[in-house]
């Protein structure tokens, strides 16, 4: 069974190559989510103003992997403690979120999001809200990393070995 989720967890370059080495992963794809203005650039969505994150669009396979083992890696590479922040990177498009389509999984992203919460001191900011929109990046954006190895990216090179042992 096919299922969706668009995740924010700072730069969309890292994140979207750490999820796309997950087994059950089918496709993942770099964008905006969650903005108020049609047809972002990257430029427009660096400026601050149109209220997008640097997302990435997740197609797995549920049958391989479920959601609460991808949140579980995904909170691997974020510090959902910091606001509009994610290593090096700041803006608001750099914010931590989940965007579901399926309005069935807002209670598993709660819960999870909600025992996270245990391990830390600070108020977990992480975004848990459905998607209202998304928009592809530029095609030089996606599988960035793969064609630029190298790249800069926040996360720490052994994360990417991780997540190709995740299990469901």
């Amino acid at each position: 069974m096919q299922k969706e989720i668009y995740l924010a967890g700072g730069c969309f370059w890292g994140v979207e190559k750490y999820l796309a080495m997950m087994p059950g992963i089918m496709a993942t794809e770099v964008g905006y989510a969650n903005g108020i203005t049609q047809n972002p650039t990257y430029e427009d969505v660096c400026s601050g103003t149109t209220g997008f994150a640097e997302a990435v669009r997740i197609t797995y396979n549920a049958a391989q992997t479920n959601l609460d083992t991808l949140l579980a890696h995904f909170y691997e590479i974020i510090n959902p403690t910091t606001l509009n922040r994610q290593g090096p990177d700041i803006g608001s498009q750099y914010r931590t979120g989940i965007y579901y389509t399926d309005p069935s999984e807002a209670e598993t992203i709660a819960s999870s999001l909600a025992n996270l919460q245990k391990a830390y001191d600070m108020p977990i900011v992480t975004e848990n809200l459905p998607l209202e929109s998304y928009y592809k990046a530029e095609e030089y954006h996606q599988k960035y990393l793969d064609k630029n190895p190298g790249g800069y990216c926040h996360i720490p090179e052994h994360k990417y070995e991780e997540a190709k042992n995740a299990v469901k």
